[in-house]
């Protein structure tokens, strides 16, 4: 069997670095081992317009932004798939199926689907098609075959309900679908990375965010104002490591190169917060460093997106190519699932001997 992986974001606004530490530093190293047959990343629009429907404009300018983050972190049209969603329209037709294989309870009972209606202040008029779309998810996955698909912690929820889709689709059609495996960050800090706030999750939304492409003086902005130990009022102070953003942000980060460029009195990590937990160690030093840390990671990304931007009609022209490719593949999915429900009439020639010969017969 051959080894796919797919994945993508919703194009709501730029990538942040949870992202890039969720998944798409991640999404990268995997391209570049050469252990995939096929990488398909996605840019969900469809889904996307499940919460804005009413702003259509939001998503088609995010399109382009989200394909400018993807290549300036990296992803290579020549070993990765870049595709929109909605111009895969196979995908819509395997979400019509799927749904018949998946209860109105068990929607309700799953966890992301419900902490993203609170969210949103969905509970009391919640969208169908938001409401729904794990199991547009499972189609997006179960099209193109993946084998393999990376996400952060939250979405662990949405890839077991895949999985339960796939087994019983496969139980009642015969084997048709492929069982996808969830593929988590290996580091337990970029499961899922706070806000600036100190908040559970960094969102476009709730403004605790770092985008990828913010230039220097914004992102030393807002690391100085990230959250940390409220208890930590003087320097000589003992400090908390639970629940403060800056050492959470170091763990996702910070690798043994940046001390002798940055912190040079520091061998390491496990120095510098052995030193912040006994006091004597301020806030405002571990932030001048985790600003060093981050401008040294996100300064190539800015660069080579302001490359790519010179030329947005050949960004384009690989979402074209990319879709076009992605369709074949989707489109070959559903060939297998149609036959596999017995809807695929014109194909079976079969069923059509069969009836000819009842009805010669008569």
């Amino acid at each position: 069997m051959k080894k796919i992986m797919l994945t993508g974001d919703r194009p709501t606004g730029k990538l942040h670095v949870g992202h890039y530490v969720g998944s798409l530093r991640r999404r990268v190293e995997l391209q570049n081992s050469g252990e995939y047959d096929d990488i398909f990343i996605m840019i969900a629009d469809a889904q996307a317009l499940t919460d804005n429907a009413d702003n259509p404009e939001k998503v088609r300018q995010n399109i382009i932004e989200v394909a400018l983050d993807y290549l300036a972190c990296g992803l290579d049209p020549e070993k990765s798939t870049l595709l929109i969603q909605s111009q895969i329209p196979e995908l819509c037709e395997l979400s019509f199926y799927y749904m018949n294989l998946v209860t109105v309870s068990r929607l309700q009972r799953n966890p992301t689907v419900k902490s993203e209606i609170q969210m949103r202040n969905f509970e009391a008029s919640i969208p169908v098609g938001f409401f729904t779309y794990p199991i547009s998810q499972a189609a997006d996955i179960t099209a193109f075959k993946a084998t393999t698909v990376p996400v952060g912690e939250d979405q662990m929820p949405m890839l077991e309900q895949t999985k339960e889709i796939v087994h019983k689709f496969n139980s009642v059609y015969g084997e048709t679908l492929v069982d996808p495996k969830i593929l988590l960050p290996d580091n337990q800090a970029c499961l899922r990375l706070p806000g600036i706030d100190g908040k559970a999750k960094m969102s476009k939304s709730l403004n605790n965010c770092i985008y990828l492409s913010e230039e220097p003086e914004e992102i030393k902005k807002k690391v100085f104002s990230m959250f940390t130990d409220p208890n930590h009022i003087r320097i000589e102070d003992p400090g908390r490591l639970e629940g403060n953003t800056v050492f959470t942000y170091l763990d996702a980060f910070c690798r043994p190169e940046y001390f002798p460029e940055f912190l040079p009195e520091y061998a390491n990590l496990d120095e510098l917060k052995d030193h912040y937990k006994r006091g004597g160690l301020g806030d405002m030093k571990v932030k001048r460093f985790l600003n060093n840390v981050l401008q040294a990671e996100l300064e190539p990304i800015r660069n080579r997106r302001k490359e790519f931007q010179k030329d947005i009609p050949a960004v384009y022209e690989i979402l074209r190519k990319g879709s076009e490719k992605a369709e074949k593949a989707a489109a070959q999915t559903l060939k297998e699932v149609k036959a596999a429900m017995k809807i695929n009439y014109f194909d079976d020639e079969e069923l059509i001997r069969m009836q000819a010969a009842k009805y010669t017969e008569e």
